[in-house]
């Protein structure tokens, strides 16, 4: 049976989740509590880190970490629904944006926020650093600002069809969301583009998931919010 094994308020957890479910591909998810550096996982991954995807090749378990490498052997294994363009340029942008998001995005927010309010108490690091939280928090404007600009041009994050970029980009977003982190009412653009894909069934799964200890945002599992 396919696995994911992952952490609910991991971004790049959440857009290996996406990308299967968007395919129609069966899955179940093991929840990793990756701060006990369990030795079985870390036979899987010796890097420690979610996600880690187990495929199911005719009964022989083919085991694959990193989320981007998934994404791409999703694409290739599974091409009945395809999530890259078939331009050649456009599958360039594509990967360009899944880089940016999954670096500079996540470097400068996602960890500054998401990490300092859950997996740093976890991980018995302390609790939140105000500081990383500010810096987190003013570091979004702009980059919704330059993902407005994109969509006031494309009606999908790279392009006319949905790619693997749009869900790369909603995976970091639902981590926020989750928490009530981003002002939609300012960023109508990037609204409008995240309510189509938290609209569509391949997103439900997301919006069921809880952590202890972490406040659920009235609006996260609101379709119309």
């Amino acid at each position: 049976m396919r696995t994911v094994f992952h952490y609910p308020l991991c971004p790049f957890s959440r857009k290996v989740r996406l990308v299967l479910s968007e395919k129609k591909i069966d899955f179940t998810l093991k929840n990793e509590p990756i701060w006990k550096k369990q030795e079985d996982f870390l036979e899987l991954n010796p890097a420690g880190q979610v996600p880690v995807f187990i495929d199911d090749i005719q009964g022989v378990p083919f085991c694959l970490s990193e989320s981007q490498a998934i994404l791409e052997y999703l694409e290739e294994a599974y091409p009945e629904i395809p999530l890259m363009p078939k331009d050649l340029q456009e599958r360039a942008e594509v990967r360009r944006l899944c880089h940016y998001i999954d670096s500079k995005f996540y470097d400068d927010v996602i960890h500054k926020i998401v990490y300092e309010k859950t997996l740093k108490r976890l991980m018995g690091e302390g609790g939140p650093d105000s500081r990383h939280l500010r810096d987190g928090t003013q570091a979004l404007l702009p980059y919704l600002d330059y993902f407005s600009w994109l969509l006031e041009k494309r009606y999908w994050l790279a392009g006319e069809s949905l790619t693997l970029a749009d869900f790369t980009l909603a995976a970091h977003l639902s981590c926020l969301d989750y928490m009530g982190g981003v002002p939609w009412e300012k960023y109508l653009e990037v609204k409008d583009w995240y309510t189509r894909l938290k609209s569509r069934p391949s997103f439900q799964p997301l919006l069921t998931d809880t952590v202890a200890g972490i406040v659920l945002s009235p609006n996260y599992r609101n379709l119309d919010f």
